[in-house]
């Protein structure tokens, strides 16, 4: 079962986003706490939504958390997949394709026209099952992110 994460389940998103940094092998980098992760997600203007994967005995399975982005090309939105984790034992039941099918469906249903998101170069499994579903690497661009202290030291610039 998917559906959207409500208020109650930051505890259990919190321990994934851990999960999966550990998985990633920067669990150091991890600066989230519940509380900012409640008031990003169910604040006044939430800039991040979730949804949440769950057996059939309603154990978390796993999740997506997602933004809006905005294609100028296209001029329309498109959904920025920030995170899709699947707890290890549970890998393989469906459930993250399950994740990306309400995505997709949210996207066709309110006419946006991209679903996009980063994967690591070494996750060979993520990038098969990426694959396997008909998404495409855009391997002609190339990301960059300002963050710490070259971040404050650009934005203190006036």
């Amino acid at each position: 079962m998917i559906r959207s994460a409500v208020v109650d389940d930051v505890p259990a998103l919190h321990a994934m986003i851990r999960e999966l940094a550990e998985y990633e092998k920067a669990l150091h980098e991890v600066r989230a706490s519940e509380e900012r992760l409640r008031e990003a997600l169910f604040g006044e203007r939430p800039a991040a939504f979730a949804h949440i994967a769950e057996t059939e005995e309603g154990e978390v399975a796993g999740f997506a958390l997602w933004f809006l982005n905005f294609s100028t090309w296209r001029g329309v939105h498109g959904v920025y997949l920030e995170d899709l984790y699947v707890r290890p034992g549970l890998r393989g039941g469906g459930y993250g394709k399950a994740l990306l099918r309400e995505l997709a469906r949210i996207c066709v249903a309110r006419g946006y026209e991209r679903l996009e998101w980063s994967v690591l170069n070494w996750n060979t499994p993520s990038i098969g099952f990426y694959e396997s579903l008909g998404a495409r690497p855009q391997d002609e661009w190339t990301v960059y992110r300002l963050t710490d202290e070259a971040l404050v030291e650009l934005g203190g610039r006036g």
